[in-house]
Parts: structure tokens; sequence; C-alpha cells
């Protein structure tokens, strides 16, 4: 399905019964949960589909240790059984991650063995694998390079990994494939009412300039840190109910953690949980948690905050990573909602639904892991409000676009399941989609081309930071990868040398800002 065809489809249809505004994980969850029950569902999306938040998270799908830690049993009940179903219905991008927490203490076995036995308990038949204490060898034989002085042992347990804004790709068009309408590129610029109450937006096509003013008998504010911004879209004295909060992550050479498992640090200074996570052949290293004045499209990391993650990073490993060895370095805000709480790391990740005196329902909080529930009482709440037909949700068992019968998909196309083999076709008719799109990435040009026709990338941003996750990976390999990106694109699109420039100088400007 074209970007042209969806627009094509917009304009056929008079009134739609489900609009949402933002295409991060909540706008996505809300608009696969509208369209698998058969209401006209349309999703309007101002950038590009998980470009803010939902693409900057710790790749985890998780239930939550340390709100374990802070006895939110209801948030992690709930988080272990949407994990669960995720890992059932999208095996081919989120699967089981073993994590090992190094006991350096001699309290911190029984304390932590019996935490995480719970965790398992609550997991119940979802679980993922026991957790169990680790001798001293067993901790170095999993995680050769943590720091071997005073290391006692360590406790190993389970949770799942997944790749964020691949995730939020396959929604997008598990949307599609339902009959809904997801577009990028569209910004909601106001709403339209009657007597008093939202009966449609105004919004405006970012590629074409052309305005548009849509109706819908609901409309859902799913946009994340800028649900405020919308709010205030339809009632300028709304106040804020966001306290922004900066999480940073950095990205080191494979070389920092080998092995096939993950470390969790349950207690930094600042009260987070510390990971240090394989991923895609590098090591993530997160996060902080920073409150912020101010909602930005792109998030810069602080000086401190990346010296808060190397000196952390430098007591847990062997190898202490230092500036040079950071390939990337990553920032994104959370939605978090305002409470009695003193810093934003204590504020909780439960999500909240609230509606306007005009009948705007507002979608808030929640994280990557609970985005399937969220939405489905989002839904909830807006079919009653719209006097929609209630009809029952099928998500729980709803295969992700991609989605294998028979499991997933090993070697260099595994994130695509079940397209795996239409890009290996792709690549036989055009062999010379098969090269390497630089020596440092593991991604191939077959990429590019497979975004643009089939996943709606309209920037060289679009496949270099989601599309494939070049921009995070290396971002100096990405920048050197930019021009015959925006080559193999242009091409596509049938795009000018004058659009090219454009690209490559504003994807250049983009990178820097990931760099160290």
């Amino acid at each position: 399905m074209t970007r042209t065809r969806l627009l094509q489809q917009l304009e056929e249809e008079k009134c739609w019964d489900l609009l949402v505004i933002g295409g991060g994980a909540t706008g996505l969850g809300v608009a696969v949960e509208g369209a698998s029950r058969g209401y006209r569902t349309l999703l309007l999306e101002r950038d590009d589909f998980g470009s803010g938040t939902s693409s900057r998270s710790t790749k985890l799908i998780h239930g939550g240790v340390r709100y374990l830690q802070q006895g939110n049993l209801s948030l992690v009940l709930e988080a272990l059984h949407e994990r669960g179903i995720l890992i059932r219905n999208a095996p081919h991008l989120v699967h089981n991650l073993s994590f090992v927490v190094p006991l350096y203490d001699w309290w911190e076995g029984p304390f932590y063995g019996i935490g995480l036995k719970l965790y398992d308990m609550l997991a119940g038949k979802l679980g993922l694998g026991p957790s169990q204490i680790l001798s001293r060898e067993e901790t170095l034989r999993r995680i050769p390079t943590v720091e071997p002085a005073g290391l006692r042992g360590g406790v190993i347990y389970h949770d799942g990994q997944f790749d964020d804004a691949r995730l939020a790709v396959a929604l997008a068009r598990t949307c599609a494939d339902l009959g809904g309408v997801p577009l990028n590129r569209m910004e909601v610029a106001g709403f339209l009412k009657g007597e008093g109450l939202v009966r449609g937006v105004a919004a405006r096509d970012r590629e074409s300039g052309r305005e548009y003013e849509i109706e819908a008998r609901v409309v859902v504010n799913a946009a994340g840190p800028s649900c405020d911004a919308i709010r205030q879209l339809d009632d300028p004295g709304a106040q804020p109910v966001i306290s922004p909060s900066q999480g940073v992550h950095l990205v080191l050479p494979r070389e920092s953690l080998p092995g096939d498992s993950a470390i969790m640090v349950p207690h930094t200074d600042d009260g987070r949980v510390l990971f240090a996570v394989p991923w895609h052949e590098r090591v993530i290293v997160g996060t902080t948690d920073t409150p912020v004045d101010r909602v930005t499209a792109e998030p810069r990391p602080l000086a401190a905050e990346v010296e808060f993650l190397l000196e952390h990073a430098a007591r847990y490993l062997s190898r202490d990573p230092g500036k040079a060895d950071i390939l990337s370095v990553f920032a994104g805000l959370r939605p978090l909602v305002r409470g009695e709480a003193v810093n934003t790391a204590a504020l909780s990740r439960d999500h909240t639904i609230m509606v306007s005196t005009a009948g705007l329902v507002t979608i808030t909080g929640g994280k990557w892991t609970t985005y399937r529930r969220m939405a489905e009482d989002t839904v909830n709440s807006a079919v009653r409000l719209a006097g929609l037909e209630e009809r029952p949700s099928r998500t729980a068992d709803l295969p992700i676009h991609g989605w294998l019968a028979k499991g997933g998909v090993d070697g260099e196309w595994a994130m695509y399941g079940a397209e795996a083999a239409a890009l290996e076709e792709l690549c036989a008719v055009q062999p010379a989609l098969r090269r390497q799109l630089h020596p440092r990435l593991p991604y191939r040009l077959a990429e590019v081309v497979w975004g643009v026709r089939y996943e709606w990338a309209r920037s060289v941003e679009d496949v270099l930071s989601r599309r494939t996750r070049a921009l995070i990976l290396d971002a100096r390999a990405s920048m050197e990868a930019a021009p015959e990106v925006a080559a193999l694109m242009a091409t596509e699109l049938g795009r000018d040398e004058v659009w090219q420039a454009a690209e490559v100088a504003a994807f250049r400007t983009l990178a820097e800002g990931y760099l160290p």
C-alpha cells in the first residue's frame, strides 16, 4: 500500500469512526486495536512512525524489576502478561534474553534471588525461564567482561528484547493490513468542532502542503510527550499533565560485553536500574532519568549524562569504556504523568486516559511493553464516548505483520519475518542491491529500496534511523552512507539532485547530535 493510495483513501472516506493523533507505540497500538475491531480508523503522524520516544528505548520488553522494587505489583503483573503476548504475536521482533545481576555484597544473593523468584512467579505460564543463583565462575563465564574484583556471584533471570522502531513499522503495516490508514508526515493543526464538541481535525500534508479537514466520530490524542500541545489545541487553558524526563543511552562495541547475556545493575546513584545489553552486535548502556523543561523533537544528551553512564559502566565492566569507544549516543523523552513524586525516576509508568469537555480522548504515560493493553483500554473508552457499536478486542491473539506460523527466520533478514523471502527475491532480481550499505553496518542496499516501496520511508533519516538502525549502531558510518541512500531513494521517489543534497545535509546535521 503506497502513501499515494493511503492519501486517496483519506479523501474517499467522508467520516472516520476513530482518528488517532500520533504514530508512536501508543498511537499505533490504538490504530491497530481500532482497525482490528472493524472501525474505520485513520492515524496521523506529524513526522515518521516511531520517530520520537518510541524508537529511543532500552530495547527491552519487560515486566520492570524496578517497579517490583517499588512495590507496584499490578504494573509488573500487567507488563509480564503483555510481554508474553507480544513474544507470541511478534516472534520475529521480540525474543528471550538472559540478564545477570552481578553480586558484590554477601546480602545481595538472597535479596535479589528472592525478588527475582517473585518476578518468575508473577509471570506464571508466560514466563521465559526460571531465575537462579550463579557461582562466581558461572557469572564470569556468562559475562566475561564483568568487573571481577570483589565479585561473589550473580543472579540470572529472563526478559524480552526487541527492536522498537522495527516494531513500530510492523504495527503501521498491521494497521494497513486490517483496512486502517496510517499516514506519516501529516500534521494536525487544529480541531473541527460542532456544538462545542470535537468532530474532527484540520491537518496538513507536510510533503505537498495540502490541507485537509477530516471528520471523525471520535479523536484520540496519543502524541506522547507532545500530548499537552495537542490538548491545548483543543483547550488553550488546559493545564499540562506531562512531566517530561530524558533518558540517554550509549552504544558501545560488542567487545565491551561478549557473550549472550545482558547485565542488570539494580541500583545506580540516581536510583535507576542500569542495563548493559547486547543488541545488533553492539552494546547499549542506559539509562538516565533527567527532568527537562520542554519537549523537543530531537532531545540532546547532556555531557553529565554521558559521564554518568560511562562512570557506572566502568564500575561493572573490566574494560572501562571512554568517550572514544562510543559509537552513538541517543536520547528520548518519557511522557510521565505528573504526580507527587519529587523526581521523575519515581513517577508512575502506568497509563492515564483523560477526556476533555469537548470530547478529545487523551492517552498518555505507560511504556512499550504495555502498549497493547493501553490501546485496548483507550479504544474501549473512545467507543463508549462516541456511541459506536461495541466489539470485543482481538489483539491479544493478533499476529503482527511479518509473523510466521513456524517460528522465526534466521539470518540477515530475520527482522522481516515472513517477508524475508521477498527481500531475497529482490536481491536476486537486482543483484547490486545485495551489496552492504557500509563496511561497519549490517545492512544491504535492498533494505533501502524495501523501506521506500513497502514501509513508507520518505527521508534519509527514516531509512538510516528507523527502517535500519544505522544511526544508532554507528553514527559516523551512517553519515558516510547517507549519499548513497539518498541516491537510491531519489530513484524510487522520483526526486532530483537538489532533494538529495538537502536530505544528506539534514541527516548529517542530525547525526552529529548522536556523536559524544
